[in-house]
């Protein structure tokens, strides 16, 4: 009976082992684990995973639940064997909620303004929208209750509500022969444009542009600035400018005011594969580089698989060096013959949380090293 015992023994560690070695617990994970308010998905995986993305993988979803990824405050989250296989379970108090109270996939707070006020349109989208072509007595600065006047409503009714918007930067993609992307180039319709002569407004600091007309645009960016009402039919129409907006300026465009509803129910898990040249194509908060809980713009969106919760690894590009010491040659023309490219930097991982056509909004979950533009795009990949 106790050689039986030890038997049944062995081979449930053995499974165990094996399960823990395939998704790599962490060896100092909670036996329980209540949930509290402030958590995120992505921190109550990385308790339990070394590879929080895995989370797919471990939790024991309950398919009679709508959105069964769904998390709660109170909720107790622990390992438990079931039908053979390790899972993370919970346990929730028998008390009603409502989705909303739901804990988030990854910090809110860092991305609220990504969602509330900035979205990328495509070139359909872009061209012919409406524009402000002046403001009330002719005034440089708007305000609260004042009127802009719009042409391109001329179908638009008195009481109709939009946003007014101003573009940011046109996301464009030039490759350069090495098969590197080009940084750090001002367009000139960005500077045209674009919000980026206002560092407090404009998000972004460098995106991947090309000024020599051999580009590929991916998107534009433009960012909400205030809401108007339409308060008189024509060409042009007369708006009312509502609260809490920026000042509005002449060159702005209209949008109409759509219910804008984000899907905050995904989880983190890894994308089944890597778009061809997938990059880095902007980083936030005026800096040339970004770090943990920053967001970066991703050169993939929904047209190449992509879909929120998906997390890459970002890789600054290997250095091109010369192999002097097998190949000494003092021949420049020779030289070329003896470079060799360094492997690509692990810099850190990065979660998508909002997709548009051909552009992706990600968020840095965890890092080594900043993040740049033009850093490819790879499987996530333990620090």
């Amino acid at each position: 009976m106790l050689k039986k015992l030890l038997a049944v023994l062995a081979v449930s560690l053995l499974t165990v082992a094996g399960f823990a070695s395939a998704v790599d617990l962490r060896s100092d994970h909670p036996d329980v684990y209540v949930v509290k308010k402030g958590d995120t998905l992505w921190d109550i995986s990385a308790r339990f995973l070394r590879q929080p993305w895995l989370w797919p993988e471990i939790w024991q979803a309950n398919p009679q639940i709508e959105n069964p990824h769904l998390i709660y405050p109170g909720d107790e989250i622990s390992l438990a064997y079931l039908n053979g296989q390790m899972k993370l379970v919970k346990r929730s108090p028998e008390i009603r909620r409502e989705q909303l109270d739901a804990i988030p996939p990854l910090p809110l707070n860092q991305i609220q303004s990504f969602l509330r006020d900035y979205r990328v349109l495509n070139e359909g989208e872009f061209e012919g929208l409406p524009y402000v072509i002046g403001l009330e007595e002719d005034r440089l600065r708007s305000a609260a209750g004042q009127l802009i006047y719009v042409r391109g409503l001329e179908n638009a009714r008195p009481g109709d509500n939009f946003i007014v918007v101003r573009p940011t930067v046109r996301y464009t993609d030039f490759k350069m022969p090495d098969g590197s992307h080009k940084r750090f180039d001002e367009d000139p319709w960005t500077l045209a444009h674009g919000a980026k002569d206002d560092r407090s407004i404009g998000a972004w600091e460098d995106a991947v542009h090309d000024v020599k007309g051999r580009r590929e645009t991916m998107g534009y960016e433009v960012m909400r600035v205030s809401t108007a009402y339409l308060t008189q039919a024509g060409d042009p129409a007369s708006l009312v400018l509502g609260t809490n907006g920026r000042d509005v300026r002449k060159g702005d465009l209209i949008l109409p005011a759509e219910a804008q509803t984000f899907d905050l129910t995904f989880y983190p898990h890894a994308p089944t594969g890597i778009p061809a040249a997938a990059h880095v194509l902007a980083v936030s908060e005026g800096i040339q580089f970004s770090g943990p809980h920053q967001v970066i713009a991703l050169s993939i969106g929904t047209a190449d698989g992509v879909e929120n919760g998906q997390v890459y690894a970002t890789y600054r590009p290997g250095a091109w060096v010369e192999d002097d010491v097998e190949h000494p040659a003092r021949i420049a023309s020779k030289r070329k013959k003896n470079k060799v490219q360094l492997p690509d930097e692990f810099n850190g991982n990065a979660m998508v949380f909002r997709t548009f056509d051909r552009i992706s909004y990600a968020l840095i979950m965890d890092g080594i090293k900043p993040t740049h533009v033009g850093d490819n795009l790879k499987m996530p990949a333990d620090m």
